[in-house]
């Protein structure tokens, strides 16, 4: 995998040359002090919220039970006021509206699909601003792709391309994960294909194996086949109750890239993905007896938790709730207006 085929498979790269068989996305720069502050280590404040966050440092341990932490007599009590970025708060709310107001965000690359354990609904749509910068910050995906996008490239040795990073927010679909699948291309040409959710067993993959393969092979030749930059990549795939098949990302053929069902030695070597049959391979959860748990599960337990189990750093939970409750509490707020009769 070079640096120039992470380069092609950035989402502005690819969507323009398939946009009308994907989802409708729009695509805005990323500000400088926007990144620096998503590569901030420091506490969780989201802006987009009216409320502050209060810090209470003391020198021991003895506590009252209060609305605003009060550890004890001898304390400093710190103020954090949430950074402000009004021009593209701005654009980012024009951005979802048009997009039907909910959304999908990701990178040039990644997605925070490593982060929904911090979302109250478990789940990556957006509507705000505030909604985007929680599941960013808390996901390692968005930080390796700020920092490291190319760390496994085998041309270590040349410069690393320039960078300009962007926020993608694609319209909210509501994908059924038995649906989705990933297609790994060698010199232009389909070799494998996985389900992508291999963790559960999907009955109707089993029943519809042949008419699967065949419309995703059907999409890569009519659609995909020869019009990508790269001759090795994988891409992503949806395929809806019609049978209609939808792409959904690009990504580098190499192991930054999940090969899921498959291993990287096979797909590279190719030998024994060829004795398996003619035209691609094909490989999906075959029963409930290989179910196995999520790759996300290792993601779910938030750094600030360790921190506080190991007495490092108590504030950071603390202002964790509080954005939580804010949230909740502005989440009744518009349930309440919209049950309030005109």
């Amino acid at each position: 995998m070079k640096k120039e085929q992470v380069v092609n498979c950035q989402f502005s790269v690819w969507y323009p040359i398939f946009k009308k068989h994907t989802i409708k996305s729009l695509i805005l720069p990323l500000p400088q002090n926007v990144i620096d502050y998503l590569l901030d280590d420091g506490t969780l404040v989201v802006s987009g919220s009216d409320h502050n966050t209060q810090q209470t440092h003391a020198n021991n341990s003895d506590s009252d039970a209060e609305e605003d932490i009060q550890w004890s007599d001898d304390e400093t009590t710190t103020t954090v006021t949430a950074p402000e970025f009004p021009e593209f708060t701005s654009k980012v709310l024009e951005a979802i509206n048009a997009l039907g107001g909910h959304v999908f965000p990701k990178l040039n690359w990644s997605a925070p699909r490593d982060a929904n354990w911090i979302a109250l609904n478990s789940s990556l749509q957006c509507n705000s601003l505030s909604d985007i910068f929680l599941l960013f910050k808390s996901s390692d995906f968005i930080t390796h792709d700020l920092t490291q996008p190319f760390l496994q490239c085998s041309d270590q040795d040349s410069p690393d391309p320039s960078i300009n990073y962007e926020l993608v927010l694609r319209k909210w679909s509501e994908l059924i994960p038995g649906g989705e699948f990933r297609c790994f291309v060698k010199e232009n040409k389909l070799i494998a294909i996985s389900q992508r959710d291999y963790t559960q067993y999907y009955q109707h993959i089993l029943k519809q194996e042949p008419q699967i393969c065949q419309a995703i092979q059907e999409f890569f030749s009519q659609h995909i086949q020869y019009n990508f930059l790269d001759e090795d990549f994988v891409f992503d795939v949806y395929r809806d109750s019609q049978g209609r098949v939808w792409l959904i990302d690009l990504n580098p053929f190499g192991e930054v890239t999940d090969s899921l069902l498959f291993t990287w030695d096979e797909l590279t070597s190719g030998e024994e993905i060829a004795q398996e049959q003619e035209g691609p391979a094909f490989r999906y959860t075959t029963s409930e007896v290989t179910v196995q748990p999520s790759p996300c599960l290792s993601y779910r337990i938030p750094r600030d938790f360790v921190d506080l189990s190991t007495g490092e750093d108590a504030y950071k939970l603390i202002d964790f709730l509080k954005l939580k409750k804010s949230q909740q509490e502005e989440s009744d707020e518009e349930e309440e207006e919209e049950n309030t009769p005109s």
